[in-house]
């Protein structure tokens, strides 16, 4: 589905590399947070996916990059999009019309989608991510974070293999922010969309994500499950991850040897590692 090899990309201008060696396989229906200090790499690591490096930003690009058997350096963006859908950090850039029902019509009706497949597409993709009630709102009316919804929507009604998300939940309240990777979830495990996704929120992420990569100075630092990758919690804490509190409780009972079990990824899971100890 996903396949880099060797990736080096140095932005024109840049004293050193944003991708440094990359190389990273993702199996179609695989769902990957990326995690890493601020300047990691993360969100050029999605550019490189959806094709905006290195067709839109001019660096040094080196390797490969194969989404679904393509070359994205020879693909280009357009070809790309067919496969990838995108939400970037920078949602103000990335909405083009100023009703939220345009916003969503406007791709499919770039993408050629058959007419009578765009309302039911348009009401599950509203559905979906929890705006019905929005639909004929002017955005510029809208809050950070609705505006956020409004572009996960308008990828959703795409229906993409990929998606490549920096940061959807960057502008959403914690009850936000839980409903979109609960959206992100439902739609990889019954439509078995492959999820890449950046986030800060790392306890939610391990919550619902497959695999974490971590990033560091544009390198993979550690990548693997993620009871794995949290089980690493010195060499992340050093590299400037802030870890879930409980993950590093669970690192300091280990290390006092009162607790021998798993690495919890949520509250209920804390709580029997607290009930049980070694019997966790």
């Amino acid at each position: 589905m996903i396949k880099i090899e060797g990736l080096v990309f140095r932005y024109d201008g840049s004293p050193r590399d944003a991708l440094n060696d990359i190389s990273l396989d993702i199996e179609e229906g695989d769902f990957v947070g990326i995690i890493g200090p601020s300047g990691a790499g993360k969100s050029t690591l999605t550019y490189a996916l959806n094709g905006v490096v290195p067709h839109h930003y001019s660096g040094n690009f080196r390797g490969r990059v194969e989404i679904c058997g393509m070359d994205t350096a020879k693909a280009g963006p357009e070809a790309i999009s067919k496969y990838v859908g995108s939400v970037f950090q920078d949602i103000e850039g990335q909405i083009l019309s100023s009703v939220v029902e345009d916003e969503i019509l406007f791709g499919l009706e770039n993408f050629g989608i058959p007419r009578g497949e765009i309302e039911p597409r348009v009401e599950y993709a509203l559905k979906t991510a929890g705006i019905s009630e929005l639909r004929h709102r002017n955005i510029s009316s809208l809050s950070g974070g609705q505006k956020q919804k409004v572009a996960l929507a308008s990828i959703i009604a795409l229906r993409p293999k990929i998606m490549a998300l920096d940061e959807p939940t960057g502008e959403l309240d914690p009850q936000s922010s839980r409903r979109v990777f609960e959206t992100l979830k439902e739609l990889n495990e019954r439509h078995g969309l492959t999820i890449v996704v950046v986030e800060q929120k790392i306890m939610m992420l391990c919550e619902f994500a497959h695999r974490l990569v971590v990033m560091d100075e544009g390198r993979i630092a550690a990548e693997g499950p993620a009871r794995e990758v949290l089980r690493r919690g010195g060499m992340l804490e050093e590299i400037g991850v802030n870890i879930p509190r409980i993950a590093t409780l669970a690192r300091k009972l280990r290390g006092l040897g009162l607790y021998d079990g798993i690495t919890p990824l949520n509250l209920a899971e804390a709580e029997k590692m607290m009930r049980n100890g070694r019997q966790c």
